[in-house]
């Protein structure tokens, strides 16, 4: 097949842009055929796991790996597999695009019902356009519904039956944390603090903006999250990079990848750690006191590169993006090189395997489930694209002994993809309830599930 991509893009200014609008699409596919061919995984998702992960060869190509699942929805009355011992059902559904959520200590659950702002500058060029494309077809291409939706259980059946607009009007908001009587949001371009009050169901108070954070025009790793320390005098705020491996030059990657520590008071903030690609999940571990983040490391090095992972953060370190991956394992495609930075590169704690997306990440303390969910963390896998065959679209749990994750990944929810390959749903955030059920957002379902012991 000889077809010209950049002519089919460059048609759509001409007087025939109507035609080449209905074969944009085509050129697109057969993008996507192209890239579908040839690569695949050598090393089943388990060797990419653990403390100690295989790290094989990169294996680069012309056009790299592209095995989207198409979202799908779920069939009706179908659910996600749940774990032994466990069941799920449905605790709210009929959501726009669910992402994260935070538990009130009354109960109440919030959710950000969001999406990716407008990213102009991160959408040029005809790559840019194919994984706008990609995301669409994966269920992210959407506008974001801009809201914090409060989801109330008033009867205690575990469904909510209470259903309130928060926040509405922010700028695809992702991350909440509630301390004292101050509700703080992290919109992609700024945290806002909003006043609250336990049993609040609306608050219609303008936002105080407490630190900007990157935007902009590419804002490629839009998501950002935050948690409070436990005295609550900081926030900690996940920045990720504008890019995959700094190919738009570090100018645009000023204090992104990393995440910061913000004063709540003065809003002041520095670097707590970089070198981190794409941060989203935080939670605390409570024998240490340590802070711990799940980030989505780089792509396009093969099928069986590079393991996402999950970490302990330590203060000023560097874990290596975009110069090098998984500790100090040089990336030859970042120029030109810092070899004195990469040697201070620290390696992550635990490897989650290659492509898996891990997002949402909580900490297993006040669980209702078995025993075996007893100690860890609870990690929500949104799913590889970059990745044949697939790997994540589940949610797992890593046990935890002496503040250290042990032993082998337990699936708490799996069977979010379909034979044929199509997504029924993708696990983002994750949450304990009041109760000590696991809640985990559903991006594609539109479903808030709900994890409880059959006991």
């Amino acid at each position: 097949m000889n077809f010209k991509p950049m002519e089919a893009v460059h048609a759509l200014t001409n007087p025939l842009g109507a035609l080449a609008r209905a074969i944009v699409p085509l050129v697109g596919l057969a993008l996507l055929s192209l890239a579908g061919c040839g690569e695949m995984a050598s090393l089943p998702v388990s060797a990419g796991t653990g403390p100690h992960p295989d790290l094989p060869s990169p294996r680069q190509s012309l056009i790299p790996t592209v095995n989207i699942a198409p979202a799908k929805g779920w069939p009706l009355g179908a659910t996600p597999q749940a774990a032994a011992g466990t069941r799920v059902a449905v605790f709210a559904s009929g959501l726009d695009h669910p992402r994260w959520l935070y538990v009130l200590p009354n109960g109440d659950v919030l959710v950000a019902e969001t999406n990716a702002p407008p990213k102009p500058g991160d959408a040029s060029g005809l790559k840019g356009w194919v994984m706008g494309l990609m995301m669409k077809w994966a269920g992210a291409g959407g506008p974001s519904a801009n809201r914090i939706t409060l989801l109330r259980d008033t009867d205690g059946d575990g469904v909510a039956d209470l259903r309130s607009v928060l926040l509405e009007d922010m700028n695809s908001p992702f991350g909440m944390a509630l301390v004292g009587n101050n509700l703080f949001v992290a919109n992609t371009d700024a945290v806002l603090r909003f006043p609250y009050a336990s049993g609040d169901t609306r608050i219609t108070t303008r936002g105080v903006k407490v630190v900007d954070l990157p935007g902009g025009p590419i804002n490629h790793h839009w998501t950002k999250n935050l948690i409070a320390s436990p005295d609550g005098s900081k926030l900690f705020v996940t920045v990720g990079s504008n890019s995959n491996v700094a190919e738009r030059g570090m100018a645009v990657e000023a204090e992104r990848a990393a995440i910061w520590q913000v004063d709540t008071q003065s809003g002041t903030h520095r670097l707590f750690a970089s070198g981190l690609r794409n941060p989203v999940g935080l939670a605390w571990e409570p024998h240490t006191g340590a802070l711990w983040t799940v980030v989505n490391e780089r792509d396009e090095l093969g099928s069986d590169l590079v393991p996402d992972y999950m970490t302990a953060v330590r203060d000023g370190a560097f874990y290596g993006w975009p110069y090098s991956y998984y500790g100090q394992h040089l990336d030859v495609r970042v120029k030109p090189q810092q070899p004195g930075l990469v040697a201070t590169a620290v390696a992550p704690d635990y490897a989650l395997g290659p492509h898996t997306a891990p997002l949402g990440l909580a900490w297993a303390a006040g669980t209702s489930l078995p025993t075996a969910f007893a100690n860890g963390m609870f990690i929500g896998q949104h799913g590889s694209w970059n990745r044949r065959p697939h790997s994540g679209y589940k949610v797992i749990f890593v046990p935890f002994e002496a503040g250290k994750p042990v032993g082998k990944p337990i699936d708490v929810l799996t069977g979010f993809l379909s034979e044929q390959g199509t997504a029924y749903g993708r696990p983002v955030g994750v949450a304990l309830d009041k109760q000590g059920a696991l809640l985990v957002a559903d991006d594609v379902g539109n479903v808030v599930w709900r994890v409880t012991s059959r006991r």
